[in-house]
């Protein structure tokens, strides 16, 4: 699984970090998206999609 943060759509809502607070978190200065596992396990892949989907701005992009 590759996952892509397009930084420049982030609104900064924190629902990725609020569904996988695992493999998301916000910066404190302006909450946009941060990656913090780049590789997750394949038993956390329906959990990052959700998080993809719950994105109003369509931030994050997860490829297989």
């Amino acid at each position: 699984m590759k996952i892509v943060i397009h930084e420049e759509k982030c609104c900064g809502a924190g629902q990725c970090v609020l569904v996988a607070p695992e493999a998301f978190d916000q910066r404190d200065e302006d909450g946009v998206v941060v990656l913090l596992d780049a590789a997750p396990a394949d038993d956390q892949l329906e959990t990052v999609r959700n998080a993809a989907a719950v994105c109003p701005a369509a931030a994050i992009e997860v490829e297989a």
